[in-house]
Parts: structure tokens; sequence; C-alpha cells
């Protein structure tokens, strides 16, 4: 039985067959699994490596280099503090300390509802509102003490739900227009190229032939006698 709901798995099959090589679809379907759950679930992981042609540990440790990506279980709201240079000195130390205050947990915990996952980020970029702050990886602009706890009201009352998602929700609206691919058309390149590689390979393979075989004729002719007198 799928992990992935139907449609995503669906839409997991489309994404695949956009690129000449399955694995290449690894991480964009990483994405649209921790849609459905907010995190990588392991059953999603193996179900992405059966899709894509490789192993669940290779998800895995593909999905562990990311920082979008997450391996285990965090909250609805993944709220990330950057404490870089420039947003340390605009306070960010000081925020920190009042959102872990605020929520109840220390920077990497998630609060005991499961809502709120508070983390201590690197450069977020966007430095001309210190200090920086995302929510599900959408800014919130430079935030204060007092900023802070409103935004964490806001978000426990549902009303920015507008404006941020669940985690795991990297678009909120699929591509119907622009770059599309026709499902027979890629069958009908994928078929072809594989085609001129196989003949390309066999054009080596006979060219190497052909090289070994001239190889061993000519240290088979015997040697030729050296000219001069005796």
């Amino acid at each position: 039985m799928s992990h992935l709901s139907a449609d995503l798995l669906e839409r997991a099959k489309d994404l695949v067959a956009l690129y000449p090589e399955p694995r290449s679809a690894l991480i964009p379907l990483c994405h649209l699994a921790q849609e459905q759950d907010g995190w990588l679930h392991p059953e999603a992981m193996s179900e992405i490596a059966d899709l894509v042609g490789v192993t669940a540990a290779e998800v895995r440790g593909t999905a562990t280099f990311y920082d979008m990506l997450h391996t285990e279980p965090v909250g609805t709201y993944v709220v990330s503090v950057c404490t870089n240079i420039a947003c340390l000195l605009g306070g960010a130390q000081e925020l920190l300390d009042h959102a872990e205050s605020t929520l109840g947990v220390r920077a990497g915990g998630t609060t005991p509802d499961g809502v709120f996952t508070l983390e201590e980020s690197e450069c977020l970029a966007d430095c001309d509102r210190t200090p920086c702050v995302q929510v599900n990886h959408r800014y919130v602009g430079g935030q204060t003490s007092e900023s802070f706890d409103q935004l964490v009201a806001d978000l426990r009352s549902g009303s920015l739900a507008d404006t941020v998602p669940h985690h795991g929700t990297l678009i909120r609206v699929r591509r119907s227009v622009g770059l599309e691919a026709d499902k027979e058309t890629i069958v009908s390149e994928r078929a072809a190229m594989a085609a001129a590689q196989a003949t390309r390979a066999a054009e080596a393979a006979e060219a190497a032939k052909a090289a070994e075989a001239a190889k061993a004729a000519e240290a088979a002719e015997p040697p030729k006698p050296s000219g001069g007198p005796a």
C-alpha cells in the first residue's frame, strides 16, 4: 500500500517522467512527500527510492544535506531565527532568548502541542530587516520581542493561514500553464535517446574491436630483415 496519497503518487510519477534520469527527480519528490506529512516519513523515503531507482539510504542521505527537508517530525510552524553577524548586531540573540521563553522550548525543540518548532539559523538573506525571521520558509520581517509574541498569537489563531501555510508546503498552486511536457512526447524522446546511446555504444565497441584486430595482425607479422652488408 502506498504511503503517498493517490493524488501525490500521480504527481510524483509525472515529476519523474520530466527527467531523463529518474533519480534527478529525487529532491522534488522529497518536497512533494513533505507536503503531505510535514516531514519525510521513512515509508515515504522508501517509496521515493522505488520511484527513482535508488536505495532508501540514498534518499535519506540526500535529504539530510538540506535544511528545508526534515527526516524527523517538526511542528506545524517551523520558526527560524537568524543569528548571523548582521542579525546579531540587530538583537538576534536577545530575540532568540525571548522566543525560547515565549514558546517554552530551546532552539531545535518542538512545543508539546506540536504547533511550533524553533530553529537557530544561519543567514536567511533578509539582512535589511534584522533580526530576520522566517516561518515555514516565508519571511515575516525583522522582529522585536513584542512583534514576535503577536506573530505567535496570529499563527495560533490561524489569521496568517493565507500567508504562511503548514510546514512542508513548498508551493500553494500547482502549475497549470507555462512549461509543460506531453507524456507521449517524453516517452518518444526517451526512446530515441536510448536508441542513439545504444548505437553509439555499438559503434564504439566495433571501433575497439577493429583496433584490437589491427593490433593483433601487426603483432603477428614476421619481423622485417634488417638491410646492410654482412
